[in-house]
């Protein structure tokens, strides 16, 4: 290996910072499904790190079975989702104050094998800047009855899975249906998965 030539330095290695998201945001990101789907709601929350301050370039993304609990991917054994204009896929970028949303329709529960069924939920990635890899997480509903017994949420920490479930909006806050706050540490940390 050659040594350097006098006076240049070697570029310093650097985590995400925030030119990365031109490549991963794009217009119609935030739709799993379209406008005007009936059953469709926003959930939506803030991003915080672990000083409590909103992250204003952050790329929440979200992956989902639609309500028949089927994915929009080949590899389902189910079959082809039914849901017209379904993605399953959504992504958006935060905004100045961190706050981040997807227009969705609630996922139906998952089989688990050797039976059973996983609660409805959003498999969610999180990019941002100071990390050298996604952090991935889930949302839950708040008003599930599947949520006792998916094997996912019940393998938490009883005192953190609350960090997994989202809220209902209050009133007034419409078209939201559900908040979920992303916190990357801290006391309210979000739970992570190591994948």
């Amino acid at each position: 290996m050659s040594e350097p030539r006098a006076g240049l330095r070697t570029t310093p290695s650097q985590t995400v910072g925030p030119f990365f998201s031109s490549g991963l945001v794009w217009e119609d990101g935030p739709f799993v499904v379209p406008e005007g789907t009936p059953g469709a709601f926003r959930i939506g929350g803030t991003v915080y790190d672990g000083a409590g301050v909103p992250v204003p370039d952050a790329v929440v993304e979200t992956w989902q079975a639609d309500p028949d609990g089927r994915f929009d991917h080949p590899d389902d054994p189910r079959g082809a989702v039914r849901w017209k204009d379904f993605r399953g896929f959504g992504r958006c970028a935060t905004d100045p104050d961190g706050r981040y949303s997807v227009l969705t329709v609630k996922p139906g529960p998952l089989p688990v094998a050797g039976g059973g069924r996983e609660a409805p939920h959003l498999d969610v990635s999180l990019f941002c800047r100071g990390m050298l890899v996604r952090l991935v997480t889930r949302i839950y509903f708040p008003d599930e009855e599947a949520n006792a017994t998916d094997p996912v949420l019940t393998s938490i920490d009883p005192a953190r899975r609350a960090t997994l479930v989202a809220e209902t909006a209050p009133p007034g806050t419409a078209p939201f249906g559900y908040r979920f706050d992303i916190h990357l540490q801290g006391e309210h940390e979000t739970v992570f998965f190591d994948l």
